[in-house]
């Protein structure tokens, strides 16, 4: 059983994000509407604690609920996390990746390939040929069930597609779905936009037209809910648990498609089988406008269902209960306090076996009724597991007098917090639930300067790794994904009193990311987009080797100072502070930075290129597992600007995010796309495996790759390093104490 507690400090740190200034009213709906975001986030995101929303698992060729192409009211179970893929007859393939940010709230982004929608133009004269070739398009979608459906009333939704993109696929729509009986449900709505090009009904207002040289990126709400606005309806008939049939009538003219004779648009009507492969898969089979046969594949995850429910780890030592008070039994008098050579064993003893939990005993105090033990985990992904295994440990070779036990866990040699339990309560509750110690338990800041005894052998401290690596790119129009894989080779070598030297050294196997060809003609400073030279470079090359210090200069205030060679691109130095409270929802950060970029071959040379950056953050833990993060600087090409960064983080560790970044440089300087935004997702290897691990996988998925609103990649950055161990997280987590 898993408790739940308002503070909860989560959100991994997302890279930066950007955009321009030739257009300030564009930057300043888009920073009002960032900001809106963060404000709202706790009303939007958490609907009220009746509604049930009406739930589906098919998905239209947008990847979105919905019919065939149209979409519907239903939404997502909440948390799912899914990807479809869709092939449509003379070339067009849409790939889409949803995520239920909330029971109501679905987000998209789609990667798509339209043939013939994307004008020549002459390599010398710059002017349109006359010709075309395929479109490759990025797109975001956004859409809100506002109400659940009742015993009479539908279901209803509102969505924007494409609302950041190019527009080519931009539409905006309200619809209604209702259940009649078990098996039929029925859609009817408005559209506009590309949902509006058909059947008409009416207009309002003048919608833009589709701009083929616009950078694309912008947010377009001068067109939403604008120009001409027609009906459409569906209906989806579960035959039975694996089959639905889908029939719908569509207001999409699809007239570009239909101009450039890539189209036959022969009816309104499109029909679609839904066939469900196994519990998270579904295979759709559809004919389209009486031209086109298509085929999607879809799966889904739901972070809340692991593959492993009960885990498989080594099942915990169990708490070891003392003999009465009244027995003949010397523990219980004290007396062994006095003797200098019982703590060494114990402390070797306690050390020997956490070992063996895979725990780190790094040093500890002990008095006639008390002891402090100061733990590294270097195992568990939940912390409160960590502790359960460290208090049933202390229980068996603790004289019986040791009432408290006082558990400090330890990041990078900081002391980040103290869960404080009695050891009457671990033996009176051990079988009961995890919330009756919880109860019970004391969450404080960690003392700083405790006088504990190190434990013997800790310090130096050699750990390496030989493993592979996935390096890719994604969404270059001359190959979609690229991608190397290779062996890296990382070590870490603990100095004690939190310095710590490390290193990953980099050998790329097989790949075609050497193959890239498409170069930036951006006037910026090319602080990322020349990452394919680094990228081409395959032979073996030095990723990241430095020297960092760990400290705390006051309670709740962590700091960081590294020097070395940063990451792929760049090396200097890089200092940061962060004050959290371990009780605390906002955490408050500095970071400052000078580096130097790196040589193509990432050995030891270096570019001309060098720059100061920095960022003053703030993190906020808004409840209900959704999170914020603002930060306010420069980066690396010399803009200025902000990052909002918006999240969602499960208990299990599965988060998912999106970022956006706007700065002082212009749409036309930051190129296609005008500005930097994304979606991130790390996804924990123990809910992938069911082997305990505090291993992730991380990806970050930009539209483009460019140079405004880059950041550092900085290993251990604070935040991210603490937030585990505080408060909110711990309370998050506790149901795993007793595992």
């Amino acid at each position: 059983m898993q408790s739940t507690h308002p503070h909860r400090p989560q959100m991994a740190r997302t890279p930066t994000a950007r955009t321009r200034p030739t257009r300030p009213r564009t930057r300043l709906r888009a920073l009002l509407l960032g900001a809106s975001a963060a404000v709202l986030a706790p009303l939007i995101l958490v609907p009220p604690a009746l509604a049930e929303p009406l739930t589906g698992a098919s998905r239209n060729t947008y990847g979105l609920p919905g019919l065939i192409d149209l979409p519907s009211a239903e939404a997502f179970n909440d948390g799912e996390l899914g990807i479809s893929f869709t092939v449509i007859g003379g070339g067009t393939l849409r790939n889409t990746l949803t995520f239920q940010i909330s029971p109501r709230l679905t987000g998209a982004f789609r990667y798509s390939r339209i043939p013939g929608l994307n004008p020549i133009k002459d390599t010398v004269t710059g002017l349109e040929t006359g010709e075309y070739e395929a479109l490759y398009d990025r797109s975001f979608d956004i859409r809100y069930q506002i109400f659940t459906e009742g015993r009479y009333r539908p279901a209803l939704a509102v969505g924007l597609n494409d609302f950041i993109g190019t527009g080519v696929y931009s539409s905006e729509y309200i619809v209604a779905t209702k259940s009649l009986g078990e098996r039929l449900r029925v859609s009817a709505g408005l559209g506009w936009g590309r949902l509006g090009s058909f059947g008409s009904i009416g207009s309002i207002g003048t919608r833009p037209a589709y701009d083929y040289t616009s950078t694309g990126g912008d947010f377009g709400d001068n067109s939403w809910f604008r120009g001409d606005v027609a009906p459409f309806f569906g209906l989806s008939w579960a035959m039975n648990e694996r089959l639905t049939l889908k029939a719908e009538y569509s207001s999409d003219a699809y007239e570009k498609e239909v101009a450039q004779g890539i189209w036959d648009r022969k009816s309104s009507v499109n029909l679609g089988a839904d066939y469900r492969l196994g519990a998270n898969s579904r295979l759709q089979l559809f004919v389209m406008h009486g031209d086109k046969i298509g085929l999607q594949f879809s799966h889904a995850i739901n972070p809340h269902n692991p593959p492993f429910p009960s885990g498989l780890e080594r099942a915990p030592l169990p708490v070891r209960p003392r003999l009465p008070q009244n027995a003949d039994v010397a523990g219980w008098s004290g007396a062994w306090s006095a003797d200098p050579t019982v703590q060494p064993a114990i402390q070797g003893a306690l050390a020997t076996e956490m070992a063996k939990e895979g725990l780190i005993l790094e040093s500890m105090s002990l008095t006639a009724t008390r002891a402090d033990l100061r733990v590294r985990n270097e195992t568990y992904a939940a912390q409160p597991q960590a502790v359960g295994r460290i208090a049933r440990t202390a229980t068996r070779a603790l004289p019986a007098s040791v009432e408290t036990i006082t558990v400090t866990l330890v990041e990078n040699g900081m002391a980040v917090s103290s869960v404080t339990l009695r050891r009457s309560d671990l033996e009176q509750l051990e079988n009961t639930r995890a919330t009756d110690i919880l109860a019970r338990a004391t969450i404080s800041e960690a003392p700083q300067d405790p006088g504990q005894v190190v434990t013997e052998g800790l310090f130096p401290r050699l750990r390496w790794s030989l493993r592979p690596y996935l390096d890719a790119s994604y969404f270059d129009p001359d190959s979609p994904i690229r991608a190397d894989l290779g062996l890296s080779l990382k070590a870490k070598y603990e100095l004690g009193n939190g310095f710590m030297l490390s290193g990953d050294l980099r050998q790329a196997i097989i790949g075609n990311l050497d193959q890239t060809t498409r170069v930036s003609n951006s006037s910026a400073p090319h602080v990322r987009s020349d990452a394919w030279l680094y990228q081409k470079h395959g032979d073996l090359a030095l990723n990241r080797l430095t020297l960092t210090h760990f400290g705390q200069p006051a309670p709740g205030i962590y700091s960081r100072l590294s020097i070395g060679y940063l990451e792929r691109m760049y090396g200097g130095v890089s200092g940061e502070l962060l004050w959290k409270p371990v009780n605390s929802r906002l955490a408050l950060g500095l970071e400052t930075n000078w580096v130097k970029q790196r040589d193509y071959d990432q050995r030891f040379t270096f570019l001309d290129y060098s720059v100061a950056t920095g960022h003053a953050s703030a993190y906020y833990d808004f409840g209900g597992s959704y999170t914020g993060e603002i930060d306010v600087g420069r980066y690396l090409a010399k803009d200025w600007g902000a990052t909002i960064s918006l999240g969602r983080e499960f208990a299990n560790g599965w988060r998912v995010g999106a970022f956006a970044t706007i700065t002082d440089m212009s749409s036309e300087e930051f190129g296609e796309g005008s500005f930097d935004k994304g979606i991130s997702i790390r996804a924990p290897l123990a809910w992938l495996s069911g082997k305990p691990s505090r291993n992730t996988m991380n990806i970050t998925l930009r539209p483009l790759l460019r140079d405004g609103g880059a950041r550092l990649d900085i290993d251990d950055r604070l935040y991210e390093t603490v937030r585990n161990d505080h408060m909110g997280a711990l309370y998050e987590n506790w149901g795993r104490f007793w595992r």
